[in-house]
């Protein structure tokens, strides 16, 4: 579509806002930059589906095909199974209750793997699996930074729980996997590689040990779209999951991963108040649209809660969301003389988008995309929940 062609269907009475705005021609530029980045460092990519969470998405990535595929709930699993992915990683360590729903995809034809990092977890899954009659692949996750979950690289129950579960029936002990989330505190190509390399570190030292131990360790998987978006060798790792390379967002142009314009994410709102007193224009998308995630707030360029843009997708200088409530987005100009062009610029009724500073947690409010694309305005459906 034409800048000027997007901007009608944008302004059409027809679409409610706040609403999900995609930009496929935007979303394949990201895919396929990640697919040459993988292919380059001779790893499978196994895509975290947590941010689109849309098989139209997810089958773009592989071409129209479904390959492997990392998930953060059940409710994904079940609804990327019912569309043809049969290779499922869950990436979190699972809740016991959880284990007979996880079961069924198994015993339905799923590759079901699952994590774990502690020997009360490896224990639930392993008895889970012959009380439920299913069997899974275990992977066990390692800790690259100490961001979050995970044990450290050289931690002797690494060995101990990847016993236990090789040895249990209805189990296969497949590897290690790792979650660089520090690097979400580095800026720049040069500090995202030096984090690239102690994530892989990690994961390959911790499988080293297992081997050493006559383990098997088939998989060693590394996940964080700034660490392998610079990662330089990543030899010993096997996969790579990635999620918000999708989409991208301001955190990602902040850190240096992309550009703004790279940007395939935005929500569409309309101007309902002009505060003339305080400098503000309101739009009808609050802490719900674009969620309440401020991850920009360190950084060089706080962009507030969003960056806003013109129906085109073009970014408004000095324009950004400064302040939330539930249902109101509250957005200032960066002086006063932009205010007064900006209270000319959106009068009520007008429509902008809104760049977010966090894709996956914008996107979880809606149930669908409306996508620009070739064919014009097109609904795509995700799924939400748990």
């Amino acid at each position: 579509m034409e800048n000027a062609d997007i901007a009608a269907a944008l302004a059409s009475p027809d679409l409610d806002t706040p609403c999900l705005v995609l930009d496929v021609a935007r979303l394949d530029a990201n895919l396929a930059r990640m697919n040459a980045i993988v292919a380059r460092l001779g790893v499978a990519l196994r895509p975290h589906v947590k941010t689109a969470k849309c098989t139209r998405v997810a089958r773009r990535a592989f071409g129209g095909g479904t390959g492997p595929i990392t998930v953060s709930t059940l409710r994904e699993a079940e609804y990327f199974f019912a569309d043809g992915f049969r290779d499922l990683l869950y990436a979190v360590s699972i809740a016991p209750a959880k284990l007979p729903r996880a079961a069924k995809l198994a015993r339905a034809g799923a590759r079901m793997a699952l994590v774990v990092d502690d020997a009360g977890s490896a224990q639930a899954v392993a008895s889970a699996a012959v009380a439920e009659g299913a069997a899974f692949d275990v992977l066990i996750e390692i800790d690259a930074d100490g961001h979050r979950a995970g044990l450290k690289p050289g931690d002797p129950r690494i060995v101990e729980i990847a016993r236990a579960l090789d040895a249990a029936p209805g189990v296969r002990f497949a590897g290690v996997m790792t979650h660089a989330g520090g690097s979400y505190d580095r800026v720049g190509a040069a500090a995202l590689r030096a984090h690239a390399e102690r994530e892989r570190d990690a994961v390959v030292q911790a499988a080293a040990m297992l081997r050493d131990a006559g383990l098997p360790c088939d998989t060693v998987s590394v996940g964080s779209t700034p660490t392998l978006t610079f990662a330089h060798d990543l030899t010993g790792v096997t996969e790579a999951r990635v999620g918000v390379y999708v989409f991208h967002d301001l955190v990602q142009s902040n850190l240096g991963v992309c550009g703004l314009d790279a940007i395939a994410l935005s929500v569409l709102a309309t101007v309902i108040s002009h505060k003339r007193d305080t400098g503000r224009v309101i739009v009808d998308a609050g802490g719900l649209a674009l969620s309440k995630d401020h991850g920009t707030a360190k950084h060089a360029i706080d962009y507030g809660y969003g960056q806003v843009c013109a129906l085109d997708g073009t970014p408004i200088a000095g324009l950004r969301v400064v302040e939330v409530n539930q249902e109101h987005g509250l957005i200032a100009a960066a002086d006063d003389a932009g205010a007064q062009a900006m209270f000319e610029r959106l009068p009520i009724g007008a429509r902008v988008r809104v760049l977010p500073n966090h894709a996956c947690m914008t996107a979880a409010a809606y149930d669908a995309y409306r996508v620009i694309g070739e064919r014009g305005l097109e609904v795509w459906e995700r799924c939400n929940g748990w």
